[in-house]
């Protein structure tokens, strides 16, 4: 019996058309949010905040899921980057929940940018997947080595 165990690909290709509706719904979810903050009254400085909440989460979530994939595959991921990958994620939904919290504004709003955020991480993780998944699916290129002499194609000219 074999002690060592790497874990074999064995993931679809996903279709375009769930390809498609994760861009589009990572898209929406984004535009969303910054429309929201365009058209929100709140000072130049709570903009920005709820701008870098939304990047912050939006990597730390697509570093997440990478890391919990690699592990699923054999990849070696450290303990500690493993570690800061969920402490980042946890940080960025715990900021966005603080800074809705103590926002003045109405719950319908505190609403919209809570949904739109978690839309957005969640179709971040999914276009993710979805790019690693047809990179692991493509076929290995053709080997374009010459079978003949090392002349170039310009040589006979």
């Amino acid at each position: 019996m074999n002690t060592t165990s790497q874990m074999t690909n064995t993931s679809q290709k996903p279709t375009a058309a769930f390809v498609g509706a994760a861009w589009l719904t990572l898209m929406v979810g984004i535009l969303a949010y910054i429309i929201g903050l365009w058209n929100a009254t709140m000072e130049l400085n709570e903009k920005g905040y709820y701008l870098v909440v939304l990047m912050y989460g939006l990597f730390s979530a697509v570093s997440l899921q990478k890391a919990v994939r690699d592990r699923l595959e054999g990849v070696q991921v450290t303990n500690i980057y493993f570690g800061l990958s969920w402490v980042s994620t946890l940080s960025a939904l715990v900021l966005l929940t603080i800074g809705l919290w103590n926002a003045d504004m109405l719950r319908s709003e505190k609403g919209f940018y809570a949904m739109a955020y978690v839309l957005s991480m969640f179709a971040a993780v999914t276009v993710q997947k979805n790019v690693r998944d047809l990179a692991n699916a493509e076929p290995a290129l053709p080997d374009v080595s010459r079978d003949h002499d090392d002349r170039g194609a310009f040589d006979d000219l």
